[in-house]
């Protein structure tokens, strides 16, 4: 079978299509005929090197930590599951798979496809919503009546966030660049405001807020910044370094480290099935043009969310 792998880390022409072994699934595995899968930022990261310490990972590897398949072989123990269901999954970050006609994942890690989107579309799923599951509602534990201020909601995750926030019946004032005011009103936030000026002091947008959900980089001092966000007792949640915390206020923080749980996975499948939540995807490419789009996502050039295709 053909598969992406790279052999060291380093830039985008470390990339290289090659012809590999069909992967045997082992004991709680599942082999998966590759619809989709897409690009994340982190895979750029882990390419690079940059997370070769935090997440040692054996090479060569080959990219694309989702998933969106065929089962076409159980191994030993699968149990739930059979050949030719449909499936979405997330890999772990030490493990990576999915820029190949066939990928071996967990059954743990998988969850059936969505009913409402064609099958290569829900690749766009698991590491995004995951994440954004994760900030909003193991670590916020968001709830109705509560304020929510989501910084960089216009991104991926950041969409999905606003949209969990709102499903749990909180109010949301979504930040980002006032290209994506439009689309974050129709998914429910209440409030659309440009990137923060963190000087101005959370009273500019309305605030401070109950729950604080931040995907923007920011260095040590804007992340101290943005603490004054969050209202007495409320808490602020980072994808993007930690904020830290403010034990006379009762501030608490935590940070979003996305990991792969197929039943969690299945929850926002029954969610976007249902309509509570929906992705947004920008691009739609093959997985023979995933180099560019890592070239793509160096130069900020990369509009959104984008899925690669395996034909």
């Amino acid at each position: 079978m053909k598969a992406i792998r790279y052999h060291q880390f380093g830039g985008t022409e470390v990339l290289r299509v090659e012809e590999v072994e069909l992967p045997v699934p082992g004991p709680g595995q599942v082999l998966v005929k590759v619809a989709a899968t897409s690009f994340n930022p982190v895979d750029g990261h882990i390419r690079l090197g940059m997370l070769a310490e935090a997440i040692p990972t054996p090479l060569p590897i080959t990219p694309g930590l989702d998933v969106a398949g065929t089962i076409v072989e159980l191994g030993e123990g699968v149990t739930g599951l059979q050949v030719d269901d449909l499936v979405i999954g997330m890999f772990p970050l030490n493990e990576h798979g999915g820029a190949a006609e066939y990928a071996v994942i967990a059954a743990e890690f998988v969850a059936t496809a969505p009913r409402t989107l064609p099958l290569a579309e829900a690749a766009a799923l698991p590491l995004t919503g995951l994440a954004a599951r994760q900030a909003a509602i193991e670590l916020a534990d968001i709830q109705a009546g509560q304020s929510v201020l989501v910084n960089g909601a216009g991104g991926a995750v950041g969409s999905i966030v606003v949209q969990l926030a709102v499903d749990a019946g909180a109010t949301v004032t979504a930040v980002d660049g006032l290209q994506h005011a439009d689309r974050l009103l129709e998914l429910g936030a209440s409030q659309v405001a440009g990137p923060l000026d963190l000087d101005a002091g959370p009273m500019a947008v309305g605030g401070p807020f109950d729950v604080v959900i931040n995907h923007v980089r920011l260095d040590p001092e804007g992340l101290a910044k943005l603490r004054a966000y969050v209202a007495d007792g409320g808490i602020a949640v980072s994808s993007a370094g930690a904020v830290p915390a403010d034990d006379e206020r009762m501030v608490r923080t935590a940070s979003v480290w996305v990991t792969p749980n197929g039943s969690h996975l299945a929850d926002l499948v029954s969610r976007l099935d249902q309509g509570r939540i929906k992705l947004n995807i920008v691009d739609r490419r093959t997985l023979q043009d995933l180099r560019a789009v890592h070239e793509d996502a160096e130069n900020g050039k990369l509009l959104g969310k984008t899925v690669l295709t395996v034909s």
